[in-house]
């Protein structure tokens, strides 16, 4: 129960959401001593990491969004359109970020999300692991959580 002291508004509101991230990344940092020590390193923040597959006149047949943090790079979003897929442009988008994430970035890990009509088996042919699946989310919908080390 909510004491009458306070209100609860649900609203979209950008500065109480900083506000709240702020807080709540001070709180975490000051409770872990893990994340305490990626304080002032390269993989205290998120860094964007986005490709993208273009033809010779330059249109768009796919590309892999996503962000690197404490050493792994999260893979966001990966697309490759229907009529390009099966010719290795996605397994090639999936390679190259990682290539990028620990090379450049000094990752040791990729973890991604991915529905059960989507990609699962494609991820698997590329070395990654299913650490989680949460069935019927949303209803009739399974989703995989998969990881893979990167050597």
């Amino acid at each position: 129960m909510v004491s009458r002291m306070f209100r609860l508004v649900a609203e979209v509101d950008r500065s109480r959401c900083d506000l709240l991230r702020a807080r709540l990344r001070a709180a975490n940092t000051a409770a872990s001593p893990r994340l305490r020590a990626l304080r002032d390193t390269p993989h205290e923040r998120e860094v964007p990491l986005q490709l993208w597959m273009l033809d010779a006149s330059d249109a768009f047949h796919g590309g892999l969004v996503g962000y690197t943090w404490g050493g792994w790079l999260h893979v966001t979003y990966l697309w490759v359109d229907e009529h390009r897929r099966g010719g290795g442009l996605g397994a090639a988008l999936l390679a190259e970020a990682e290539r990028i994430a620990r090379a450049e970035r000094g990752c040791r890990a990729v973890r991604l999300e991915t529905w059960d009509f989507q990609a699962p088996d494609f991820y698997r042919k590329q070395g990654y692991d299913v650490v989680c699946v949460i069935p019927d989310y949303p209803p009739g919908i399974t989703e995989y959580t998969l990881t893979k080390r990167l050597g």
